[in-house]
């Protein structure tokens, strides 16, 4: 491609929570029974459809911080758990001055923000000690991950609809690069919200049943909530970033460019960034939403990415869990993370029968194969295009 294949940063260590399970165990063994894990919306919502709730009850937040406390730091805080000792190692490696926290989130806490309007709007008055910076913004999640972490180098939140926990990926590798960090937490969290819920109604985006990727029923999409963290280092085990690709097109606040031309490029930056070329890349995690603009567009964008060299196994996990907006790369790059460790991929859910038209090798059904490298897409409104691309343990 034109240079020295990129080294890459070993993603050592990395914890999900979503609503096929509240431990990373319980989540792959989800993706190993192939079955979408959803329910009915959160009541009050004013319309039938289905969702990717988190069912398992949360501890609140310790006391420490029990000012922040909320249904997404909650997520926070109990996928944080599982890294624990990870966390530990880190400091005594590095130091807390050189790991960092780059995260992405569409909505945070935003159901907080919601409560205390409503509540406002019947009685006149807000919920005794409600603070809109740290129950439901950005700033309030960040305090939580400094808290659990104790991490103190450069922290920073990336809100980029549904590119932002992808887009967290991309900055930490430049982080990293520029030397600025040793080491770098990132991921993403959302929580499920009536802005996101009747917004996309709004829009005609959402699926009345299980969202079906790919498939020549694909109707809408299904919204889901959940965190997803990964620690990236300098140095150390396991898959590896070995690049990044972003474009951005701005073709449309929320319908993407037909031809994938956004798309396409997010690809090949990270296929140039790290030395490799399409006939290299064995598996694509898609961002594949369910609906029929977005999976054509990007059915587009893979076959012109490959450029006919290549047929990689191309899968949407957003048919299991729904689709998690902010958190949604960060979800895509564990599922991937996983695949590469364990050598399976998950079968796409709902893809059959599959859209012939999309020109796609699409599995039904879950396939057992050595991987070495996959490409993680997120798409976002706005024509915002990030692709990360992992390889395999050494």
């Amino acid at each position: 491609m034109g240079r020295r294949a990129r080294k890459g940063y070993p993603v050592t260590s990395w914890s999900i929570i979503n609503s096929l399970g509240s431990t990373t165990e319980e989540v792959r063994a989800g993706l190993r029974r192939g079955l979408p894990a959803l329910s009915p919306v959160p009541a009050g919502t004013p319309f039938d459809a289905i969702c990717g709730s988190v069912d398992a009850k949360l501890a609140s937040l310790p006391e420490a911080i029990d000012g922040f406390d909320s249904r997404n730091n909650r997520f926070v805080y109990h996928a944080l758990g599982e890294l624990e000792e990870a966390i530990t190692a880190a400091h005594s490696r590095w130091g807390a001055s050189r790991i960092g926290i780059c995260v992405g989130s569409s909505t945070a806490s935003m159901d907080e923000i919601e409560s205390a309007f409503f509540e406002h709007a019947d009685s006149g008055t807000v919920p005794t000690g409600f603070d809109v910076l740290a129950s439901g913004s950005s700033h309030g999640l960040l305090r939580v991950l400094r808290a659990i972490t104790r991490f103190d180098g450069p922290a920073t939140v990336v809100s980029n609809a549904c590119a932002s926990s992808a887009k967290a990926f991309a900055s930490a590798q430049r982080w990293l690069d520029a030397g600025v960090v040793d080491a770098v937490l990132v991921g993403g969290s959302d929580s499920l919200c009536q802005m996101t819920l009747r917004g996309f109604r709004s829009l005609g985006l959402l699926c009345d049943g299980a969202s079906r990727p790919f498939s020549r029923l694909r109707s809408g999409i299904n919204i889901g909530e959940g965190a997803a963290f990964a620690l990236l280092e300098r140095e150390g085990d396991g898959p590896k970033l070995l690049g990044s690709g972003e474009s951005s097109d701005a073709h449309h606040m929320t319908r993407p460019d037909p031809e994938g031309v956004g798309a396409r490029r997010a690809m090949q930056i990270a296929m140039q960034d790290a030395g490799v070329g399409p006939e290299e890349v064995d598996y694509v995690h898609a961002h594949g939403t369910g609906t029929k603009f977005n999976d054509a567009m990007e059915a587009c964008a893979i076959r012109a990415a490959m450029a006919g060299k290549a047929d990689p196994i191309v899968v949407s996990t957003k048919g299991y869990v729904g689709h998690t907006l902010g958190a949604a790369g960060a979800f895509g790059a564990i599922f991937v993370l996983e695949s590469l460790q364990q050598s399976w991929v998950p079968a796409s859910a709902g893809v059959a029968p599959a859209d012939p038209d999309l020109g796609l090798n699409i599995p039904s059904e879950s396939v057992d194969i050595e991987l070495r490298i996959a490409l993680c897409n997120s798409f976002a409104f706005g024509g915002s295009n990030v692709s990360l691309l992992f390889g395999a343990p050494e």
